[in-house]
């Protein structure tokens, strides 16, 4: 039913003509918070399990096109999503929003739909908060939505602390309690807007939770003295946590480490008003707190990271023999076909980050003359010894030469070329080099279980993988391997970090399916993961980016003497 609801979910965001890159310069940017209260009731037999999604609209159209989506969250009417929306904010311009509420296992997903704002009216209601009745549903009150606009401080410092708690309340009538953390920032108005929620420790009363890493702005926005409040709960299955107690401090004391100062009591104000002789609900100490500044994608390349990309083509039967115009391969005199198409939009804009421009290029699932043997990893230039290819024109030119030596056979494996890869990314982990993967594919994967395998071992070296899906099959599987929802796993082991981008190819072409809408969409969608992935990579393993070098100078030439 997921699945039903995400198509629903994805089939309202359309695509239109429209170049993000406008020459406009953000007056700032602003991050919106999102809850909801007294939504729809969709479920029979527990709450409704809320999703939002965010869509834009484009200056130069009036098509929406989906922006972005928040976290699932189960069993609630009155969700405070964690996952928050940062957008740039241009005074001068009308930036429509529409935000959409789904129940993700419901039959009749929808809770609420199209509510309209723009970003000023966020912005200029009092204290950047705006409260609009949910529609949708005639003759039903579906909810209200709050929204919560903030400018973004230019603070890049990113926090990681620790937590334990000691003699919690017990709630469970069975066991102990299952308890869990929630934080909050205060803001300007008093109220207080959600920033983090740990993980649940199971029947305890003296939990440790595992350290956890947030952007200082997002605690306190820059003001160090701004309150900071922390819940605890004991979680329950049903959604309805049982409140413990709470107890506010602030990023300056929180800098201060372990110490009495963070030794917080846990109070239930309606126990200490019922109970005379009420002292606390337990405590929570603070175990660790480090702060480091958080490096961008930019300070990488910068410090001398290079991006090395790989293509790997599907030369698989399925996409249907080349010399015909019903191919997919077909290579039509007057225009590229929808691999070259998504070769060349990729392609050039990641070799701008390659100092060498030369580019491996592999083919998968043909046969291969002179003996007709099938290979799921053979270079489009025939050179094993050496498949790198000059540039985006040298690969297009060994993909259409390779068009006419091989035959189309199958099946469709990916595990050999994620794995070629991952033995190059593998020999280098200092951060000096980062790997993408580009596969362009028609069909059903084949080799799911190994696929699967070979990306939770990628999951830990420096590679990223993008997956651009071509033709009118159905994609399931790839979405499944878009860790954005679930992560990725295999016996039993979970990926340890998402590195697959997956992009249907047919959500950018024209109803023809002749031409591409909005490349520059494409390709930001394209690539959006990977300076995130990137950084991901290099926080994992503690890597920093290398100072960045000095402008040469005549004056640092090596002196030599006269003859």
């Amino acid at each position: 039913m997921e699945g039903d609801v995400m198509d629903k979910v994805e089939a309202t965001a359309t695509v239109c003509d429209f170049d993000p890159i406008s020459g406009s310069i953000p007056a700032t940017k602003v991050e919106i918070t999102v809850s909801c209260r007294n939504l729809l009731d969709r479920d029979t037999f527990s709450k409704s399990d809320p999703l939002l999604v965010l869509y834009t609209q484009g200056a130069e159209c009036k098509q929406w096109r989906e922006f972005g989506r928040t976290e699932v969250i189960d069993n609630t009417l009155n969700p405070d999503f964690i996952r928050k929306y940062i957008l740039d904010y241009f005074f001068e311009e009308k930036q429509n929003l529409r935000f959409d509420v789904y129940d993700i296992d419901s039959k009749s997903p929808d809770l609420a739909k199209h509510v309209h704002c723009t970003l000023g009216e966020i912005v200029g209601s009092p204290a950047s908060r705006l409260e609009k009745p949910l529609g949708g549903i005639p003759g039903k009150k579906c909810g209200t939505i709050i929204l919560s606009a903030e400018e973004l401080g230019n603070c890049r410092d990113y926090a990681t602390m620790q937590f334990c708690a000691n003699k919690l309340d017990k709630k469970d009538f069975f066991g102990k309690s299952d308890p869990f953390m929630v934080f909050y920032r205060s803001n300007e108005d008093g109220t207080f807007t959600i920033c983090h929620k740990t993980e649940v420790m199971k029947n305890t009363l003296h939990p440790v939770w595992q350290p956890f890493s947030i952007p200082v702005r997002a605690l306190c926005n820059g003001d160090y003295e701004r309150a900071i409040k922390a819940e605890v709960y004991d979680w329950d299955r049903d959604g309805s946590h049982d409140f413990i107690g709470e107890f506010t401090t602030s990023y300056k004391t929180l800098c201060r480490g372990q110490n009495q100062l963070n030794v917080h009591e846990v109070v239930n104000a309606k126990k200490k008003i019922k109970k005379k002789r009420y002292i606390n609900s337990g405590t929570v100490s603070l175990l660790s707190f480090n702060v480091e500044s958080e490096h961008t994608f930019l300070d990488y390349i910068k410090g001398g990271t290079q991006i090395h990309f790989t293509v790997a083509i599907d030369f698989t039967a399925s996409n249907g023999n080349p010399s015909q115009s019903t191919s997919l391969h077909y290579m039509n005199p007057y225009q590229m076909n929808a691999y070259a198409m998504a070769l060349k939009a990729v392609g050039e804009i990641i070799q701008d980050y390659d100092s060498d421009k030369m580019f491996p290029a592999l083919g998968f699932g043909a046969k291969l003359p002179p003996d007709g043997r099938v290979s799921h990893e053979f270079p489009l230039n025939g050179n094993i010894e050496n498949p790198y290819c000059n540039g985006m024109q040298g690969i297009l030119d060994a993909y259409h030469q390779s068009l006419k030596t091989v035959q189309l056979y199958g099946p469709t494996n990916f595990a050999p070329v994620v794995n070629h890869v991952a033995s190059y990314a593998a020999a280098v982990q200092d951060g000096s080099q980062y790997f993408v993967l580009l596969i362009i594919t028609d069909g059903v994967i084949s080799d799911m279980a190994q696929t699967k395998e070979a990306i939770v071992n990628a999951a830990k070296l420096p590679m990223s993988i993008i997956i651009v899906g071509v033709g009118q099959a159905e994609f399931d599987a790839m979405v499944e391997l878009d860790g954005d929802d679930i992560r990725i796993s295999s016996r039993g082991k979970l990926a340890e970090r998402d590195i697959v981008q997956f992009v249907p190819f047919r959500d950018y072409m024209d109803r023809t399916g002749n031409h591409v809408l909005s490349m520059a969409r494409l390709v930001k969608d394209v690539l959006a993961e990977i300076p995130d992935q990137l950084i991901s990579y290099m926080k994992s393993r503690a890597i920093k980016p290398n100072p960045v070098p000095p402008p040469y100078s005549p004056v640092d030439q090596p002196q030599t003497n006269p003859v």
